[in-house]
């Protein structure tokens, strides 16, 4: 009954501080300070502060910003239009035609990136207009643009890994490694979906494009060579072993800088715009982080996740039966938090858990990324939900109604990851004593 009093008290305090509008982060920070105060003897100021600063201070953090300003300098580039024009040619005479180049461009920038919302501006302000002009179906535009920019989150380099790792002290390196073959397998089933689209409803199929020559087609697709060479300074650099994330993320940015340079993007306002959107976005998860370590710190002496793990362990629940329910849980939850406050929110309870019936950590990473995803196209906080309505005017219901088939997809995606669990552990295995930077 005292651990039933506790979980509603801090779920209470939560709900209310969110519900008043108060940031994630300074509402996480006021819930673990209710409980130090009203349950613990220690003094809740120091612990409050030693916690804010070992949290804050720690090394493997450094790739988040990095990853973020190369996506804020590449989001100011013209790497949506190069893309579309190098990818347009191969996506032509595949079934759904030219809907591929959203899923493949993002799936692309995803692996430059690591925003799903940089994502699904960067590709859709190229697309959405190229695609409306050519005829094909709106729901199909911003459906599987709303989809495959959920990419962003597990394609490596990902913000949400990074806090993932950074939360339960996990390879951040491994973690990004893993995210390459489910990443790929999502957008496999997001163009088998256009695919399907394509020979269930020819009649919206619009016209095909002119036809080109292989000549034109490899003359065209040396736009694509300047992000080509990017991800490979990224995520090469990690899986061969030349450089843990946060050096990954180094060269990131000195390639981002260098495209923009080439490109002519690069000047003083874009050079400032880029630092100080990287700049907000860091702040607030670095906040968002600071709040989560106090509060797991004050549930800790509360005693509450182990009573919840040990609950947990009570009802005997089979791996699958946990991930069924986590699954279900994680999509509740995503629907009024965004996936980072999601993932540090629960950690400190969920990681007992998984610890407890034996669930490879890497593993469920790549779980948590999926299902976070699914928050990103759910109303009603949907960030690309928001995203889309800002560029399309549509109303969020109607985006997340064209987004719902790429929904169930991404269920699936969990479904195939419990029964082929080596999609996301054979590759980080092969990363041989992988830092945790």
């Amino acid at each position: 009954m005292e651990q039933l009093f506790l979980s509603l008290v801090f779920l209470a305090v939560l709900f209310l501080l969110l519900g008043s509008g108060v940031w994630v982060g300074l509402s996480l920070l006021g819930v673990a300070l209710v409980g130090m105060e009203l349950f613990t003897s220690r003094p809740a100021g120091d612990a409050m502060i030693t916690t804010i600063w070992s949290s804050s201070s720690s090394w493997t953090l450094t790739a988040l910003p990095l990853f973020i300003w190369m996506g804020e300098i590449l989001f100011r580039t013209r790497l949506s239009e190069d893309m579309f024009r190098g990818l347009a040619p191969w996506m032509a005479n595949m079934p759904g035609r030219l809907l591929h180049s959203n899923i493949v461009g993002c799936a692309v920038f995803a692996a430059v990136s690591g925003s799903s919302a940089a994502t699904v501006t960067t590709i859709g302000k190229m697309s959405i207009p190229e695609l409306r002009r050519r005829g094909y179906p709106e729901r199909m535009i911003i459906g599987t643009l709303a989809g495959a920019g959920t990419l962003g989150l597990l394609i490596p380099p990902s913000l949400t890994l990074i806090v993932y790792g950074v939360t339960i002290n996990e390879s951040i390196t491994k973690l990004f490694i893993a995210g390459v073959i489910p990443g790929i397998v999502l957008a496999l089933l997001f163009m088998g979906y256009v695919a399907g689209w394509s020979f269930l409803r020819r009649d919206e199929v619009p016209p095909p494009e002119p036809r080109m020559s292989l000549a034109d087609k490899l003359r065209e697709s040396r736009f694509l060579i300047p992000v080509a060479l990017l991800v490979i300074a990224v995520i090469g650099s990690m899986f061969f072993g030349f450089a843990t994330a946060t050096e990954a993320a180094s060269f990131g940015v000195v390639g981002a800088l260098v495209l923009a340079l080439a490109q002519g993007s690069l000047n003083r306002e874009t050079f400032v715009a880029s630092l100080m959107g990287a700049v907000r976005t860091s702040a607030m998860i670095a906040l968002i982080l600071a709040g989560a370590a106090f509060l797991s710190l004050s549930m800790g002496f509360t005693g509450l996740p182990r009573s919840l793990a040990a609950f947990i362990a009570s009802l005997e629940l089979s791996r699958v039966e946990l991930i069924v329910a986590l699954t279900i849980f994680y999509i509740i939850i995503g629907c009024f938090l965004d996936g980072i406050s999601s993932v540090v929110l629960t950690m400190a309870v969920v990681e007992p858990m998984i610890r407890q019936v034996g669930i490879d950590v890497i593993w469920f990473g790549i779980f948590i990324v999926v299902v976070v995803e699914m928050a990103q196209i759910t109303p009603p906080i949907g960030f690309n939900l928001f995203v889309l309505q800002g560029m399309t005017g549509h109303q969020i219901n109607y985006i997340a109604l064209t987004a719902l088939p790429l929904f169930l997809l991404m269920v699936l995606m969990v479904a195939i990851l419990v029964v082929f669990p080596e999609l996301a552990t054979w590759l980080p295995d092969q990363v041989r004593n992988a830092p945790v930077g």
